[in-house]
This record gives C-alpha cells, sequence and structure tokens, in this order.
C-alpha cells in the first residue's frame, strides 16, 4: 500500500512541476509558480526520506514491511 503512496506522491511531483512551467510560460503570478516548485521538492524530499537506505542498508519503508509481514501471516 505504501508503495502505492509513494508513486502518487511522485506523480504529483511531476505533475507539479509541468504546472509550475506551464503556468511561468503563459505569465502568471510567479509566487504560484515558485509554490508549486516547493511542494514538488517537498514531495520528492519525503519519498527520498522513505525509500533511501540508511547505514544498516534498510530503508524506513523495508521496516514498516517487516513488521507488517508477521501480522498478516497469521
Amino acid at each position: 500500500m505504501m508503495n502505492i503512496v509513494l508513486s502518487i506522491m511522485v506523480l504529483a511531483a511531476f505533475g507539479l512541476l509541468a504546472g509550475a512551467f506551464a503556468l511561468w510560460k503563459r505569465g502568471g503570478p510567479i509566487k504560484q509558480v515558485l509554490m508549486m516548485v516547493l511542494l514538488a521538492v517537498i514531495a520528492v524530499v519525503n519519498v527520498a526520506i522513505w525509500t533511501i537506505p540508511d547505514a544498516e542498508g534498510t530503508s524506513p519503508l523495508d521496516k514498516i514491511e517487516q513488521v507488517e509481514e508477521p501480522a498478516s501471516s497469521s
């Protein structure tokens, strides 16, 4: 389930960047363009936090999946 959420966040980030570019090309308010870019960066950083492994080689996403596995197998 978490993989779906992270995938949607990445797609939303791409959508925000595309929308910001389109708004910028049309001469829209620069404040809105910058906010859209900022939100896209925040979404990508959040995905990175969940998926990049730590020094031990496990990511927070892996730890969640390990905790959920024993509960679902019984």
